[in-house]
């Protein structure tokens, strides 16, 4: 009797534990969480109702891909720190197997080369005021950043226009953002190309939202596969003025839903392994790759791949088509963003003159001369405990004492110009030193003769009386003009004697 019972419960263990197995988001695997931020209802500037849906129909797909979903609406400054960090502490606390996603849509801004999420309760009258009131997107990334997690995914459709008047020195959209730069482990993708600005869309979504909400779905599709056919779907909706862009340092496979090989949908026309894996082509790879194709073909492709050389090749290629234009506006609009990401980087007065040499009329030009003037007012002054301490200096460039040694510079020094070393005097007279050296032998003085007497003669006075006779008379003679001559004359005498 017991027999079926048993081997009923056992079918539908099997069955249980088959369906997790096979369910397509593979949530057996890793702990999936995800932060949906909407921002509509900003308080000074015109609402933005596609954020709201798209914030709503974001969360709807990535609690079918398995994430447990936080979703929060129309936050100010305060209230989206505090999401952040509780977000954070859910991750914290999950463990390192864990997908951590953030999709954002609202206003974002870019101001000093910094990009910032915008709460709405921002209120700007300069653009001092942002870093006091917004969110600086390195915050959330870092604060992700510093936990350990097996991947990190941040979506942000904030690349929309400027709406505040206070901010006209602003840059266009936001800046680059260089995953590999940061923590390993990160994926970020923008709704459009860094310094462009993305629409809002006619749709109840935006354009950004209604691709990535379409292709996410489709299974088995690596993370990077989709983001490339979102790219390509977003600029066709768009005819080509919203191209989206990703950056990722991913050391993992993510994909939102899973499923059978069979299932895979087929890859892009005219894709290849090469095209896939292209970020270290050459404009010359590119031009041997594209040539025969049709320009529709080639043009999915240097979109999919989305980088300087394969612009620049299609440019080349098929400088009659429609299209080429908008590729010219992109590539250019690119090349300026990866410069611009290199002058702040380095954050020096010969980076941000490098910028402006190339670049004086663009958006940025404003921001990079007040940056410029920025560096070029840095105190270099050392202070007096560092100063204490010597500098190591390379055997070859020591100075030859210690009063020329080189003092710091007072402005930042051009890279490309060797700097000027001046010496510093020291007035004090330097302390002669004293070697002893061992005396040397007396000798007697040159005017000192040493007289050998011949022995008397036979006859006459005996010496002594000589002697006597000579000391006498000298010392008479002379004690007589002078005072106690006699007898320092009289010992002289006496030393005739010897």
């Amino acid at each position: 009797m017991r027999r079926p019972v048993l081997s009923h419960l056992f079918l539908a263990s099997s069955l249980l534990a088959l369906s997790q197995l096979m369910t397509p988001t593979e949530a057996a695997a890793e702990a999936r969480l995800a932060l949906v931020i909407g921002q509509s209802a900003y308080r000074t500037v015109p609402e933005l109702p596609n954020a709201a849906n798209d914030a709503k129909g974001m969360t709807e797909l990535l609690g079918n891909a398995g994430f447990t979903v936080s979703t929060a609406a129309n936050l100010g400054q305060s209230e989206m720190r505090t999401a952040i960090s509780d977000f954070a502490g859910k991750v914290s606390a999950s463990g390192a197997d864990t997908v951590a996603l953030v999709f954002y849509a609202g206003h974002g801004l870019q101001i000093d080369g910094e990009n910032y999420l915008v709460p709405v309760d921002l209120d700007p009258k300069r653009e001092a005021d942002i870093p006091l009131q917004g969110v600086r997107l390195n915050d959330l990334l870092n604060t992700l950043g510093a936990l350990p997690t097996r991947a990190r995914i941040f979506m942000l459709d904030a690349c929309r226009n400027n709406p505040f008047p206070a901010l006209s020195g602003a840059g266009h959209g936001l800046a680059i953002v260089d995953t590999k730069a940061g923590a390993p482990g990160s994926f970020i993708s923008y709704s459009t190309s860094p310094g462009a600005e993305a629409e809002d869309g006619t749709g109840i979504d935006s354009p950004y939202t209604t691709a990535a909400l379409t292709i996410a779905k489709q299974p088995n599709l690596p993370i990077e596969e989709v983001f490339k056919r979102i790219r390509v779907a977003v600029a066709q909706s768009t005819d080509g003025r919203q191209i989206p862009w990703e950056s990722s340092s991913l050391t993992t496979d993510f994909k939102f839903f899973g499923g059978d090989s069979s299932s895979q949908q087929p890859a892009l026309p005219g894709a290849s392994a090469m095209a896939l894996a292209s970020g270290t082509r050459s404009v010359a790879d590119w031009r041997k790759d594209l040539q025969g194709k049709d320009a529709k073909v080639a043009y999915e492709l240097v979109i999919t791949d989305d980088t300087v050389e394969a612009y620049q090749a299609y440019i080349e290629l098929y400088a009659q088509d429609t299209r080429t234009p908008r590729i010219r506006t992109v590539l250019e609009r690119r090349r300026q963003m990866l410069a611009w990401e290199r002058a702040t980087a380095i954050n020096t007065r010969a980076s941000f003159e490098a910028y402006l040499n190339n670049w004086d009329n663009s958006d940025l030009a404003a921001t990079a001369r007040r940056l410029l003037l920025r560096v070029q007012n840095r105190n270099y002054a050392v202070p007096v405990a560092a100063a204490a301490a010597p500098a190591p200096v390379a055997v070859a460039m020591a100075p030859t004492c210690p009063c020329s040694a080189p003092s710091a510079p007072a402005t930042p020094v051009n890279p490309t110009v060797a700097p000027v070393i001046k010496k510093r005097v020291d007035e004090t007279p330097p302390k002669r030193k004293v070697v002893e050296t061992p005396p040397k032998p007396r000798r007697p003085p040159p005017d000192e003769v040493v007289y050998e007497r011949a022995p008397p003669p036979d006859r006459g006075p005996p010496p002594e009386a000589i002697g006597v006779g000579i000391g006498i008379g000298l010392g008479m003679g002379m004690g007589m003009g002078g005072r106690g001559g006699g007898m320092g004359h009289g010992d002289y005498g006496n030393r005739g004697r010897y």
